[in-house]
């Protein structure tokens, strides 16, 4: 195991402390000053109180999303000029991910049955071109060669495609369960949350403390706002949130190969991430949030874990050279993935110490909650 942290460490990339040119300073430089942002408003949020902390809140969040859109721009058009990222796979996934966001605004305007069957073909018909996008990508060599494997047979498609399924029916399956008092329509309030939490996540996804060689970072607790989101408005949003911003991370930081593996690495992966809220309701910890978010966070983490390990395993076996694919896939994915997590559990830690803030959360919670009456006459219709 040492042997393979000092490996991944030289060629791992620390961009918070390299600015041996223009590119890597200006990525260094905005982590810096999101870090700083993130510190102020820790500090500030416990200095100010009453009026001025609701004030406080109110800047900080258009400040955050200022930035968030500024750190966007940036890095979306940096990455894209000096990465190069395929059209084959950039415009497939840049349109899957704005059908996504298109379906649930219309969902929000017009929450039909109709708009609801229509948002749900338009968004498989655009993940199934991105499929097949992928497939003919895969299918040319190109991406073998573009991701440094020269045995096709290395990666394992039927267990790829075994695993992607599973996985996706055990994290639709958890996201229904804990959502359960939860209501379903797509809001105003959840719509614009979701899209602040999505741009704040992406934005800071950019922030990188350490960057793997073969993908994966550990960044500025980047999974946070994803994380709270799916805290205020249930697990079953919260996955969906996860998807888009799967979607939106292959766009960004592109280790495609196989459909499969696209589908683990990203929306899967990230989707688990949305898994985060299972605690919050949970009554015996109400006066603990910061356990049941920490609680949520780790059943999230351990759900992305799952999803990189096993691609790592049947896609990116080449790189395990002699060791054992899955000793390889298991450390790889240790290095960053366990430690990305407790980044963001500390920081929320922290931030849900706040009684405020607190009371703001559970505010929106109840907002979304199904009246206990209401529940129980669900329940016993569907008992009878």
């Amino acid at each position: 195991m040492n042997n393979f942290l000092l490996e991944s460490e030289a060629k791992a990339e620390w961009f918070l402390f390299d600015f041996s040119n223009k590119s890597s300073a200006i990525f260094a430089t905005a982590t810096w000053i999101a870090i700083a942002f993130v510190v102020a408003f820790i500090v500030l949020n416990f200095v100010f109180n009453g009026e001025k902390r609701r004030k406080f809140l109110k800047v900080s969040l258009f400040a955050a999303i200022f930035l968030a859109v500024a750190i966007i721009l940036t890095f979306v058009i940096m990455s894209y000029l000096n990465d190069g990222i395929v059209p084959i796979l950039f415009w497939p996934l840049l349109i899957l991910a704005i059908v996504l966001i298109l379906s649930a605004i219309s969902i929000f305007i017009c929450p039909y049955r109709n708009t609801y069957i229509s948002s749900a073909i338009a968004s498989f018909c655009a993940l199934i071109v991105a499929l097949v996008c992928i497939g003919v990508h895969f299918s040319s060599g190109d991406s073998l060669e573009l991701n440094w494997i020269d045995n096709p047979e290395t990666v394992k498609q039927l267990w790829l495609y075994i695993f992607a399924i599973i996985l996706t029916v055990l994290i639709v399956f958890l996201g229904f369960t804990f959502s359960k008092n939860i209501k379903h329509n797509m809001d105003s309030a959840s719509i614009a949350y979701a899209a602040i939490c999505i741009s704040l996540s992406f934005a800071l996804s950019y922030l990188r403390i350490v960057a793997m060689p073969q993908g994966g970072s550990i960044t500025v607790a980047s999974l946070l706002p994803l994380m709270l989101y799916s805290f205020m408005f249930g697990t079953r949003k919260g996955v969906f949130a996860g998807m888009i911003y799967g979607v939106l991370q292959a766009i960004q930081d592109t280790y495609i190969l196989h459909p499969a593996q696209f589908l683990l690495d990203y929306p899967i992966a990230f989707a688990a991430i949305g898994l985060a809220g299972m605690f919050a309701n949970t009554a015996s910890l109400n006066k603990y949030p910061q356990i049941q978010f920490a609680l949520g966070a780790i059943i999230a983490g351990i759900g992305r874990f799952i999803a990189h390990f096993i691609s790592g395993i049947f896609a990116f076996s080449a790189f395990a050279g002699d060791q054992n694919p899955v000793l390889y896939s298991l450390l790889y994915q240790l290095v960053y993935v366990f430690p990305d997590i407790m980044l963001v559990i500390i920081v929320g830690a922290i931030i849900l110490s706040s009684k405020s803030f607190v009371a703001q959360i559970r505010k929106i919670q109840n907002s979304v909650q199904i009246p206990v009456q209401q529940v129980a006459q669900t329940t016993k219709t569907e008992n009878n």
